[in-house]
């Protein structure tokens, strides 16, 4: 990694505050982030951010660093909240020790998909274990529906690696 990429790349990791888990994420996790961490900036967003999302954010997506997730030995584990149009989500990036994606995960949030409003919080253990219940709700009704909600989890693998625990 060139030296001005590492720089940035520490300068990124920093605006992480190391939580020690247990850690829950819910729809009010984002307003604690937002008041204790300081925001990105552009660069950090398309260096280290932009790398670890599938299309390109429009003007008003929010990026809110969350948490790092410490004692990982060969590679950075960390949170961030993205906010775009009837999106919300808490996503987990590994990156190896060069800064390099390793790996991505959407562990809570709110959603609209097709129609149905999701929304996930997430629990991260000591273990590097999510797990995550996921909650679902027609549009325009008023009842929860159980068939539509699941319980799955997620573990963080050495290395880096996010695999499905289903």
């Amino acid at each position: 990694m060139k030296a001005n990429k590492k720089k940035n790349f520490n300068t990124y990791l920093k605006k992480f505050p190391e939580i020690t888990p247990p850690v829950t994420l819910t729809e009010d996790s984002p307003r604690a982030f937002s008041s204790y961490n300081e925001s990105f900036n552009a660069l950090m967003i398309a260096e280290f951010l932009l790398q670890s999302e599938d299309s390109e954010p429009d003007e008003f997506t929010e990026f809110i660093p969350c948490l790092k997730i410490p004692n990982t030995k060969d590679f950075y584990a960390v949170v961030y909240w993205k906010a775009s149009l009837m999106n919300y989500q808490f996503i987990l990036v590994t990156y190896n020790k060069s800064g390099v994606l390793v790996d991505k995960a959407i562990i809570a949030g709110t959603s609209n998909q097709d129609g149905i409003l999701v929304k996930s919080v997430a629990s991260i253990d000591e273990d590097w274990i999510i797990t995550i219940v996921s909650g679902a709700v027609e549009f325009q009704q008023t009842d929860y529906d159980p068939k539509l909600s699941k319980a799955f989890s997620l573990e963080i693998m050495d290395g880096g690696k996010i695999i499905s625990s289903e």
